[in-house]
């Protein structure tokens, strides 16, 4: 697999308003309201997309329901890394479940536009392989959509 870059990178909250306060209001990360609840910005140097992920988006979009399953560690961070095309996602996700990873979600695309397969890694940190178009040369960001 061969990664371009790190799409995206932030905290998986259970706290929501708290979280929010603190990432915006004491550390001055400016973030949008993009769905509510999901708190986002691609402005932040140094870092494509940094959002603070409601644990219960981030179930629903990994498992197709609101609650994170009891058998996996509950995530604390989430972080994305992106490749050349969404065929690649699908080449990677086989690629790491050929290693002996498992993999929590098959590459598909988000209601968003964006490709993506997610698995836990040992740190439980939960790790997607993304392709975001807008990201990419000639994309546009979706800042504020």
């Amino acid at each position: 697999m061969k990664i371009s870059f790190v799409s995206g990178f932030g905290p998986i909250t259970t706290s929501g308003a708290e979280s929010v306060d603190f990432w915006s209001g004491a550390i001055g990360i400016p973030l949008d309201e993009l769905n509510p609840g999901y708190f986002h910005t691609e402005r932040l140097p140094g870092v494509k997309a940094f959002a603070v992920w409601p644990l219960e988006q981030a179930a629903e979009s990994t498992f197709g329901a609101r609650r994170w399953p009891e058998d996996l560690p509950v995530p604390q961070a989430w972080i994305e890394f992106d490749v050349e095309t969404p065929e690649a996602v699908a080449a990677a996700a086989e690629e790491l479940r050929g290693t002996g990873h498992r993999v929590l979600k098959d590459a598909g695309e988000e209601p968003w536009g964006q490709t993506t397969a997610r698995l836990l890694s040992p740190e439980g940190l939960l790790t997607a392989i993304a392709h975001t178009p807008w990201m990419h040369d000639g994309g546009n960001s979706r800042e504020g959509s």
